[in-house]
């Protein structure tokens, strides 16, 4: 809807993804097409630019998108998103570029909503063994707000707790179905390193903050064996699978093996500008870039 945004940066709109549903835009394929006198095929391997971006975009509030948006949302919330008609018709396209062009010469990017889509994807592509480049402007995670306590050390004795619960019900849940003891959902996506960007102003992705810095620490202390079993889980989903119900479930979108994970340390006047896109577009900005690598 707006060209100068894809266009000032060489790129061509390819295809725009709809929904189904509503038929709304919510994403699009992107080609690089840099100026002639520097269009040959070692571009992309030479400055690392991709050939294609598959861009999904995050949550429209006007009326005509946001019902089936924010029924997207819930989706999300109960960790239902691929079982949805929108995501299988991107997740289409992300299989038929990478079939067509290569994993390496594809890029993901998304916001929000849209970057629970792209981290769904690339999750997808990772356990068959593509692993693409990926980029997601505050992907959702959804838990209580610990990353807004102040205290340290009371936020500390909290993701403690909540790892040596998360660690046990793991065990337990692993006795009752012995098929899960040879599965490990993080050994296929270890290889995967997204790009996360995060707020730590924004309720809905500040946890990914507290995620892996917690697992840091735990190794630090010499607890990293039952970090690195409970950082693997859910502990909704442990405690029902313990009590006999939703065994079959997918496993949360956050769990995330490794990331590049960057927070904006900028103020933000509200949680609208927290979480919006427009506050990674500032020449302003004080960021925190850290690589987490799971051992």
């Amino acid at each position: 809807m707006a060209p100068p945004w894809w266009e000032f940066f060489h790129f061509k709109l390819v295809r725009k993804l709809i929904d189904d549903v509503d038929f709304c835009i919510f994403g699009a394929i992107y080609e690089y097409k840099p100026p002639s006198s520097h269009c040959n095929d070692s571009i992309v391997s030479i400055d690392g630019n991709p050939r294609y971006v598959i861009a999904f975009r995050g949550t429209i509030t006007k009326p005509d998108s946001f019902t089936r948006d924010f029924e997207l949302d819930i989706h999300i919330m109960r960790n239902g998103l691929h079982q949805t008609s929108r995501f299988e018709i991107g997740m289409q396209a992300v299989r038929n570029m990478v079939a067509t062009v290569g994993a390496s010469n594809v890029w993901l990017a998304g916001h929000s909503l849209g970057a629970a889509m792209a981290m769904l994807a690339g999750k997808t592509m990772a356990k068959m063994g593509n692993f693409l480049e990926a980029f997601l402007f505050n992907p959702p995670y959804l838990s209580a707000p610990i990353e807004r306590i102040k205290d340290k050390k009371v936020k500390h004795g909290i993701r403690f707790a909540g790892s040596v619960i998360t660690a046990g019900l793991a065990l337990a849940a692993r006795g009752k179905n012995p098929r899960s003891r040879s599965e490990d959902p993080f050994s296929a996506l270890s290889a995967w390193t997204p790009s996360l960007c995060v707020n730590p102003a924004d309720h809905l992705c500040s946890e990914y903050i507290g995620y892996f810095e917690h697992r840091k620490k735990m190794e630090e202390i010499g607890a990293g064996a039952i970090e690195r079993l409970a950082t693997q889980h859910s502990l909704g989903g442990l405690f029902m699978s313990v009590v006999g119900k939703g065994v079959e479930a997918a496993e949360p979108l956050h769990l995330l093996p490794s990331a590049n994970l960057t927070v904006n340390l900028s103020p933000s006047n509200d949680f609208k500008q927290a979480h919006g896109i427009h506050q990674w577009w500032r020449p302003d900005l004080s960021l925190k870039c850290s690589l987490y690598k799971f051992k």
